[in-house]
């Protein structure tokens, strides 16, 4: 104990009491509230005070209170501010900074985040890369805990990203490697557990044996946003997992069927937490974060105030954070929403720490000495001996007529990880594939290693999801190895399209006709933008309008974060070597 820590603790004490005895002066009077204990589960007329970034009093006596600055909260529902349980931290491509411009004015007060990818792509520069992007995270409108990488970087990586702030865990660990018993895996637990934060599942309960559905729980593996349906959501609870329900990936009706499946089977709402997993800013902006996915539940049949915990209150236990965050008492971080529903929520005011940073879904708070270009990176083109002929798909076998080839054929990863590859019979004509499965016409796709070391790795097949007349788009992922995902009509386009996209950190690329059409660089280590939130999402936007007029017709995600989500697919699947 440091004497200057318990003088300090001292002067904290007695300015409160103070401040309540109307003898000092407190920061911050929130008033005509209508405030929502999630403790008791009711709604109660009355003000909060806060002081140094927390709140210290419900309805103070306003007679005597002495305070800088008063809130008229017009009638308003207070609320705890919101909480993801767990997101991917570089998947929606933005930097923290563009990232908080779009969550937070949604009501995201708090993130827990992996950043796997992230530490991942950097390499051999993975410390340096977590500093870099951790290093103003005090200075963003919303609160970061992060998790050193469970899977994907090196052992050393996530063994120092666990000494820095803000990281409170191991992130979500690779549960298909953990059935080989791999040395790395073991040892990154090992870290965790010593480290005394939390170690978060990656479970995928419908294809786990029931060894490791003992064994990651058993080691410490405490939560589980691997559900994708009923039956695996019943796994999860019984193993004891905290059970995230996300909305980022998969079909809409996914986390509609969660929804309901929870109030059909009436399990109690303290088991569940809500989360993005992997998300697009342009989704954000369009449809909201976590108020999006509590209005759905409400809509779904969970009660409002139930729907709400799940969003706040729950998060933060979780974590064992519920001392900080997920309710309005004395003593917790004063990150408040005020919305005019209950039922549908509307954040019409967002606090972090008593700070108004966003008002009406835009945000107020300054993010402009948040600078994240010192970790912009240069080109290592790897792609000047790819040969156009490379990607032609070589047949798995040809029908007893030699009429028909059997291909792989790849789903866009928004329809669920089941139907992610399949194999299927193709026309054949004159020695070459018709790129068309059942009558239906399909694009081309390679997934085209990056750095060859002896023979290229590349996988060519047919694609479900994006669907081009001609020209071509591609993509790159660095994470957990460096590979291009090229979607197209021919492979003359797609070539061209690959080699230029080479000359690039990362990012994605349209071409038609040899022409580049609509681009997006991300430059950060391959993983995100260096760019501010308009600029990023108007780079999206314009290439969805590009593939638009090549003849793709594009549903809910932004097209280049479709595309980038099948690396997650093919990482696990084993198309990447």
């Amino acid at each position: 104990m440091n004497a200057d820590d318990v003088r300090a603790e001292e002067e904290r004490v007695r300015e409160i009491f103070g401040i309540l005895q109307g003898e000092r002066e407190a920061d911050l009077l929130l008033h005509d509230l209508n405030i929502l204990d999630v403790h008791s589960e009711e709604v109660f007329p009355g003000s909060l005070l806060v002081h140094h970034g927390r709140i210290i009093a419900l309805n103070p006596d306003e007679h005597v209170l002495k305070v800088k600055a008063r809130f008229d909260g017009q009638g308003l529902y207070a609320i705890p501010g919101l909480i993801d349980a767990h997101l991917h931290f570089e998947s929606q491509l933005a930097h923290p900074a563009a990232f908080g411009e779009a969550i937070v004015p949604s009501g995201t007060t708090t993130i827990f985040a992996e950043t796997l990818d992230f530490a991942s792509a950097a390499g051999d520069e993975g410390i340096e890369a977590a500093e870099g992007l951790f290093r103003n995270h005090d200075k963003l409108p919303y609160r970061i805990y992060a998790f050193a990488p469970g899977k994907k970087a090196s052992v050393e990586v996530a063994e120092a990203m666990l000494q820095m702030d803000p990281v409170i865990g191991l992130g979500e660990l690779a549960h298909l490697s953990y059935m080989t018993g791999d040395d790395d895996d073991f040892r990154r637990s090992a870290l965790g557990r010593a480290s005394g934060g939390y170690v978060n599942n990656h479970w995928g309960v419908t294809a786990l044996p029931d060894m490791l559905l003992n064994y990651m729980p058993a080691i410490g593996a405490h939560n589980n946003h691997d559900a994708w349906n009923e039956d695996d959501i019943a796994k999860s609870i019984r193993y004891g997992q905290h059970t995230q329900i996300k909305f980022g990936v998969g079909s809409p009706q996914v986390i509609r069927d969660m929804l309901r499946a929870i109030v059909k089977r009436r399990w109690p709402a303290e088991n569940f937490q809500l989360c993005a997993d992997n998300i697009s800013v342009d989704r954000v902006l369009k449809h909201g974060h976590i108020d999006w996915v509590i209005s759905l539940a409400i809509e779904m049949g969970l009660d409002p105030i139930k729907a709400i915990k799940m969003g706040t209150l729950y998060a933060a236990q979780s974590f064992h954070r519920d001392a900080d965050l997920g309710s309005l008492a004395p003593g917790r971080l004063a990150d408040i929403v005020l919305t005019d529903s209950l039922a549908r929520i509307n954040p019409r005011y967002v606090f972090k720490g008593g700070e108004l940073v966003a008002q009406d879904r835009k945000l107020l708070a300054s993010l402009d000495e948040l600078d994240y270009s010192g970790m912009v990176k240069e080109a290592k083109p790897g792609l000047d001996d790819l040969q156009a002929a490379q990607l032609e798909i070589t047949p798995l076998a040809i029908s007893d007529d030699g009429t028909q080839a059997k291909v792989l054929v790849f789903d866009v990863y928004g329809r669920g990880h089941l139907k992610f590859a399949d194999e299927a019979w193709a026309p054949y004509r004159d020695g070459a594939i018709v790129p068309e499965v059942d009558g239906v016409a399909l694009n081309r796709i390679s997934v085209v290693q990056r750095y060859a070391d002896g023979s290229r790795h590349i996988v060519n097949g047919l694609f479900k999801g994006v669907r081009i007349d001609r020209g071509a788009v591609s993509v790159f992922w660095p994470a957990p190895y460096p590979y291009f995902a090229s979607v197209g009509a021919d492979v003359e386009a797609m070539h061209d399209n690959l080699l230029r996209l080479d000359r690039q950190v990362g990012g994605c690329l349209v071409t038609d006709g040899g022409d580049e059409v609509a681009s997006l660089a991300l430059d950060i280590y391959g993983v995100m933008a260096d760019m501010d939130l308009d600029a990023l999402v108007s780079s999206t936007r314009r290439i969805d309008a590009a593939l638009e007029e090549l003849g793709n017709v594009n549903e809910g995600e932004p097209v280049v974060n479709k595309l980038l989500t099948l690396f997650i697919s093919l990482d696990r699947f084993g198309f990447m070597i």
